[in-house]
């Protein structure tokens, strides 16, 4: 299989940090299940539209002024390393007229001066290497902080838009590219100082050699100007296509055993690899411009070192140079044109721009605004007004509007695409409406506070996630923790707590030692909902691995939990029987509100069933 690096600076970035979510955001996030490629390929696209290079230049630019006292200490360093280079063509030349007059004391201290201005560089750049490296990993540490942090605010907006490798990519990869951009800024400001340098001790030296030089800058300006449009291009790409590849991976790797069981490695590792071609091409289009770049430098720089030369001989001919001064001249014209440096400045420069772009855009994902209200007291009714959601551009929800009095259960059937889960995200605040209300208590949900807001709505999912660290971690895993007590017995209302009493360490046992069967896995995730009981409990399906006599055992125990109403989201007919009342959806509409033994009398409510 053929492989492709991109051409990069170098530079470290290290990154540690730790963040946690509210269990009922983290478990609608791994619910949500994988977007395709096709999909995934959309998502970056739209998010890509969606933010102009503005918003990534001043996401690079706020990054610089974070970092300002480092960028300001690390050009110093390379301006007082250029100033000593700059320094060194007039000691040689100096140190070398002394020496062809004979005057061998006054050469032997200019010749320390010489060692001097050749050991000082040095040591700057080595101390600048490691300013760099430490500027570059603080700045990465701190917009992966931030990255993540957003997204975790964000909650299921930014796992809905975003597939999640393309996720990892902008917080690990491209996040790390953005880091360089303080010690990148502060390289390139100081290597202009070289050029310039160089420019003016020429003129200082005689200004006819300045003269020959800048006749030539306009085509080195040019060079300039093409390579950094053609990099930035490029650059931007093939950081695109790696997100791509990344996001049909992690796809993949969930899909684990589909894929083994369906026996289509084969398949799916063509469509994994599909975009390999399109990013081995912009990784050869980087290297080719940044190669053409060189190669045209190649070719000018030469033409205008030889240029100055060509002047400086004339004038040491006609004895107005002498032959120091057409050293130091030769010296100055090399600084003049060093281009190499400011090409690989430009190239990890265009490298933070594309990164802070894509970085931007999932910032860009606006956070879920919290109000500042307290849950009004109330026995937990739950109120949906004219409800209406969008996804995609169609509608999944349209102008659903049903009350939950305190204290009662409602069913959430229909078939399959009707919106359930949708309603129920709705009805707990992990989305929110395009149009219509949902009330807790008749306090609409924005204006409550977050933590209230978790505090009175607790959930359960078909497919929750094991976060805590061991089992008991997972089960006391929301807004607040729950006691010892509290935990064994939301894990007894599961019917959890025999086969956690089973586990190597019980309830320490961490979650990666703990073989579980879907059925124990919904279950602590039924067991976490029933240690935060609120006044709300929403259950999407998280009954739907368990066997009938579990969940009869687990029904009860919610008809008895310290949750006030509960709003389940049912497959089964047993599970829809239990309810006080059943929400009956088709096509994203409610189609009837009333108790199951009721809509059982019609021959299409129980096709949603048999379906």
């Amino acid at each position: 299989m053929a492989r492709h690096r991109a051409p990069r600076t170098s530079g470290s970035a290290s990154a540690a940090g730790s963040a946690s979510a509210s269990a009922a955001a983290s478990d609608s996030a791994a619910a949500s299940g994988s977007a395709t490629a096709t999909a995934s390929a959309s998502a970056s696209a739209s998010g890509s539209a969606s933010v102009s290079a503005s918003a990534g230049d001043r996401l690079l630019l706020g990054t610089a002024r974070h970092s300002a006292g480092r960028a300001a200490a690390l050009a110093l360093i390379a301006v007082a390393s250029t100033g000593a280079a700059l320094l060194l063509p007039l000691a040689l030349g100096h140190t070398l007229d002394l020496l062809l007059a004979r005057r061998g004391p006054d050469a032997g201290r200019w010749t320390v001066l010489c060692a001097l201005l050749v050991t000082v560089p040095a040591a700057l750049d080595a101390a600048g290497e490691l300013l760099t490296g430490t500027t570059a990993a603080r700045a990465t540490a701190r917009l992966r902080h931030r990255l993540l942090g957003h997204v975790l605010a964000a909650g299921p907006r930014a796992a809905g838009r975003f597939p999640p490798g393309d996720l990892v990519t902008r917080a690990v990869g491209n996040a790390a590219d953005t880091g360089t951009a303080p010690a990148t800024l502060a390289h390139a400001a100081a290597s202009v100082a070289g050029p310039v340098g160089g420019i003016v001790a020429l003129g200082l030296i005689d200004p006819w050699l300045a003269v020959a030089f800048l006749a030539g800058a306009p085509l080195l300006a040019a060079l300039l100007r093409a390579f950094t449009r053609a990099s930035t291009d490029s650059v931007a790409r093939y950081q695109q296509h790696q997100g791509d590849i990344a996001a049909r991976l992690v796809e993949a790797l969930g899909g684990a055993r589909t894929i083994a069981a369906a026996g289509t490695a084969d398949r799916e590792r063509a469509r994994i690899l599909e975009p390999l071609p399109r990013l081995s091409r912009q990784g050869r289009r980087m290297w080719r411009v940044q190669g053409r770049s060189t190669a045209q430098a190649g070719t000018l720089v030469p033409l205008l070192q030889i240029a100055v030369l060509a002047v400086a001989g004339l004038r040491l001919s006609q004895g107005l140079l002498t032959v120091g001064d057409l050293l130091a001249a030769s010296r100055y014209a090399v600084l003049a044109t060093g281009v190499g440096m400011l090409v690989g400045h430009l190239n990890a420069a265009a490298r933070a721009r594309s990164a802070a772009r894509r970085v931007a855009e999932v910032l860009d994902v606006p956070q879920v605004p919290y109000g500042q209200r307290r849950v009004p007291a109330g026995p937990g009714t739950l109120e949906l007004r004219g409800v209406s959601v969008v996804r995609g551009g169609r509608t999944v929800l349209d102008d659903v509007s049903v009350t939950v009095p305190g204290g009662t259960s409602l069913a959430v059937v229909g078939l399959s695409g009707s919106g359930k889960t949708v309603l129920a995200e709705v009805a707990g605040r992990l989305a929110d409406p395009a149009a219509g209300s949902v009330l807790l208590d008749g306090a609409p949900l924005p204006l409550i506070r977050r933590e209230d807001l978790r505090r009175a709505i607790g959930y359960a999912f078909a497919r929750p996630a094991l976060l805590g660290g061991t089992v008991g971690g997972t089960i006391g895993f929301g807004a607040f923790a729950p006691g010892r007590e509290a935990l064994e017995g939301a894990a007894r209302a599961a019917c959890a707590h025999d086969f956690v009493r089973r586990l190597p360490h019980g309830y320490d046992t961490p979650c990666a030692d703990a073989p579980l069967s879907g059925g124990e896995t919904q279950r602590l995730g039924l067991a976490r909902a029933f240690a935060h009981a609120g006044r709300v409990l929403i259950l999407d399906d998280a009954t739907s691995s368990l066997d009938t006599a579990t969940e009869r055992r687990v029904s009860a125990a919610l008809r008895a939990s310290a949750a006030a109403t509960r709003l389940v989201v049912a497959h089964r007919p047993a599970t829809a029987a239990t309810a006080d009342r059943v929400l009956w959806l088709h096509e994203g509409r409610a189609r009837a509100v009333a108790p199951h033994a009721v809509l059982w009398q019609d021959p299409s409510y129980r096709e949603v069933f048999h379906a």
